[in-house]
């Protein structure tokens, strides 16, 4: 009995710290892919980490040499949004904007600020989406990330300011924009401002759209709530992580609802595929170069019709 609430114990910590990022160990093998580092390490795990998908124990150093991917099931862990900008990059290229724009606590809700400055330190972030400028293959593009460590990367001010900064980057330089969205959602600690970013970044879009610019919108899990319910579901080419967790309210959510059983598999990245709702399942190991294959295309299109 004591051997088996000593391996529940230690499963619960190693999913705890999946979900605050990426373990420390390996990271130099990691962020030496075709992408080189980006500064804005995470905290480290045990020497070993159980696939919440198959219950293997995998070697820590295996795991961030696979790109944070189950080499037994392909599971794909979370990724900090640094680590995953750096996987897809060109080496060195990455240029963050705007980062320290914060939250300013609209509502005054108690303990918000706190919990803010408590994540800030430990994550390195100032919120849950790192923006800027790189090339991929070659080709300069305008590159977001969301961070789940950060409030689940639930959607506030500060994160539709950011992302609509980018987005009219993006349109002043004619450069294609590609997002990696991941959330839990609106943030409820700011309440209605929280909701207007969902208005903000489909507007900003949207002429983003009519200036003739790509955007490349990729879910990996989980993207729900209104960011599902926005700007993530407006790209022109929408890729997805393998197994990402894909909706707006979840599964059990619309079963106490309807109150009936739900397809297998539904909400997944595999199941909306199937249904129409996205364009392709990349795996971590290929996005990089669906990416630049994409932006090539789009690039001898610009030169053809320009």
């Amino acid at each position: 009995m004591a051997g088996f609430l000593e391996e529940r114990r230690r499963r619960m910590v190693a999913l705890k710290g999946l979900r605050r990022g990426i373990p420390a160990r390996g990271m130099a093998e990691l962020a030496a892919g075709p992408s080189g580092a980006v500064a804005g390490g995470a905290p480290s795990l045990s020497s070993s980490t159980a696939c919440p998908a198959c219950s293997r124990d995998i070697a820590a150093a295996d795991l961030a040499q696979n790109r944070l991917v189950c080499p037994y099931c392909g599971h794909h862990f979370a990724l900090a949004a640094r680590e995953r900008i750096a996987l897809v990059v060109d080496t060195g290229s990455f240029k963050e904007t705007d980062r320290a724009l914060a939250t300013t606590d609209p509502l005054e809700f108690p303990g918000y600020v706190d919990k803010v400055r408590g994540l800030s330190r430990k994550t390195h972030l100032a919120d849950a989406l790192v923006a800027g400028t790189a090339r991929i293959g070659g080709c300069k593009v305008a590159i977001a990330a969301m961070d789940t460590r950060f409030l689940m990367a639930s959607m506030g001010a500060a994160v539709g300011e950011k992302l609509v900064r980018l987005v009219e980057r993006a349109a002043k330089g004619r450069l294609p924009l590609v997002v990696f969205c991941a959330s839990g959602g609106a943030r409820m600690q700011e309440g209605a401002v929280s909701l207007m970013q969902m208005a903000k970044t489909t507007v900003a879009l949207r002429e983003f759209s009519q200036r003739g610019g790509l955007f490349i919108s990729v879910m990996t899990n989980p993207t729900t709530g209104g960011v599902t319910a926005s700007f993530a579901s407006l790209g022109d080419v929408t890729l997805a992580e393998p197994g990402a967790l894909i909706g707006f309210a979840g599964p059990r959510v619309i079963e106490q609802t309807i109150g009936e059983k739900l397809p297998d598999g539904f909400q997944t990245a595999e199941y909306l595929l199937e249904h129409g709702f996205i364009d392709q399942v990349v795996p971590r190991a290929r996005m990089r170069a669906t990416l630049a294959r994409l932006l090539a295309l789009y690039g001898r299109e610009v030169e053809r019709v320009g």
